[in-house]
């Protein structure tokens, strides 16, 4: 079994290079579909997520290769109708149903079996469907065989509107979309920097999208998309995640590759904790100076607090001075890291979706499993800051969003390993010639 081993107690010090942005990279990657000409990414990070898309589109019949470290060249141009998404991958990932959107877009029709991922409450499809429903498709989920199935004879343009914000929804109907004969405007859209990114790589393609990052995304679609070159976003919530990792466990940390923008709500409550934050052209140097202060915290989508900040922002809190409360507006169930916590020593408690952090002296080490990809992360920093040592299991989950986690903390000054039945291990791709 594979686990991460932490002998906490060790202040970060140096730079941490942001990799690419996995929740665009993971929407890009079956928009390739929609492409009929090769398209070369950069700055893809290499993670378990994109591993697995990539062997899905190889099932389909693409050509997936790895030019160089964060490099790839994917050619879908000679797939061919009938394609059924139903492999063991798509039901290990909550973003394999963008193939939904992608299938229909280029096929009129798509067969995707249910996505997986991390587990934190009902994560309904409802508006992706009311999406293309809108469109003019017949969606229908079957829950014996476990898939969903989008046909049209033609999607139709239509105006979109979503009762709530969501940003799947938003990615898969843009994905659609892009196949329309005319404009489908998607009104109540959601406006994180990974939807901007995916629709800007869309355009370098050939589409013509306009509004991602407001409410209101038109799609003219119909256009043939081409192939073409393009680098994804650095990674919002991994830069956050280092600029947290120097809160947690002290010391000064510069994190390089990221947009100070992006960074915003984050950076914010840093430094209401009383942590120091400097912004430079495309970096955030990050110190702790003292004990972190209490802070509250709601949860909403961007340009609000990310909810895929919160676990983290939640083990800082447990050494904090003073009681903070935490308040998720997004999901439901995203608390359950708080028993894991507990064994550590935080005094943590959760009614519905808030928790209340009432901050201790010192964290001790414990071990703990990670229950989804940023829960589990935020068990690796607990173990940083923590007195003795802790042992992280069900690492696959963090290994889903996290490029050479590993390295680039020891990097850092942290005592960190990753053990397979105490044999250090690591994974490295191949590089095709």
């Amino acid at each position: 079994m594979e686990k991460f081993i932490i002998h906490g107690g060790h202040p970060l010090e140096g730079v941490v290079t942001v990799s690419g942005c996995k929740n665009s990279a993971v929407g890009i990657i079956p928009a390739t579909v929609l492409v009929n000409g090769p398209c070369i990414l950069d700055n893809v990070p290499e993670i378990s997520d994109v591993f697995l898309l990539f062997d899905i589109l190889r099932s389909f019949g693409a050509e997936v290769t790895r030019l160089e470290k964060s490099t790839y060249r994917i050619n879908c141009a000679s797939l061919k109708a009938p394609i059924v998404a139903d492999q063991p991958a798509v039901r290990k990932m909550r973003a394999s149903y963008y193939l939904i959107g992608a299938l229909l877009g280029r096929f009129g029709k798509a067969k995707v079996g249910l996505p997986g991922g991390c587990d934190f409450g009902s994560r309904p499809i409802d508006q992706h469907i009311k999406g293309f429903e809108s469109m003019g498709a017949k969606v229908t989920v079957d829950l014996d065989e476990c898939n969903v199935v989008a046909e049209s004879d033609g999607l139709k343009p239509a105006s979109v509107y979503f009762d709530i914000v969501s940003v799947g929804a938003t990615i898969n109907v843009m994905l659609a979309a892009v196949g329309v004969p005319g404009r489908v405007t998607i009104e109540n859209a959601a406006k994180e920097p990974h939807i901007v990114d995916i629709a800007n790589f869309l355009n370098a393609m050939g589409a013509d999208i306009k509004g991602a990052g407001t409410n209101v995304i038109r799609v003219n679609g119909g256009r043939e998309l081409r192939g073409g070159r393009y680098e994804v976003l650095p990674d919002q919530i991994e830069a956050g995640t280092y600029m947290v990792a120097a809160a947690v466990a002290g010391g000064r940390v510069e994190v390089r590759n990221v947009i100070p923008k992006h960074m915003e709500s984050i950076s914010a409550k840093l430094e209401e904790a009383g942590i120091g934050i400097e912004e430079l052209d495309d970096s955030i140097i990050v110190t702790r100076f003292d004990r972190p202060s209490r802070i509250n915290i709601k949860t909403q989508p961007y340009p609000g607090f990310p909810t895929d900040m919160q676990p983290q922002f939640a083990t800082m809190l447990t050494t904090s001075a003073g009681t903070s409360v935490i308040t998720e507006g997004i999901y439901n169930q995203r608390f359950r890291y708080a028993a894991e916590l507990r064994k550590m020593g935080a005094k943590i408690e959760v009614d519905g979706n808030v928790c209340v952090i009432d901050g201790v002296d010192q964290l001790k080490g414990a071990k703990v499993r990670a229950c989804d990809l940023r829960a589990g992360v935020s068990m690796v920093l607990a173990g940083l800051a923590a007195e003795g040592t802790t042992e992280v299991l069900d690492i696959h989950h963090i290994e889903r969003g996290y490029e050479g986690l590993v390295d680039k903390l020891r990097a850092l000054g942290a005592d960190i390993d990753k053990v397979d039945d105490g044999v250090p291990a690591s994974y490295s791709p191949e590089i095709s010639q």
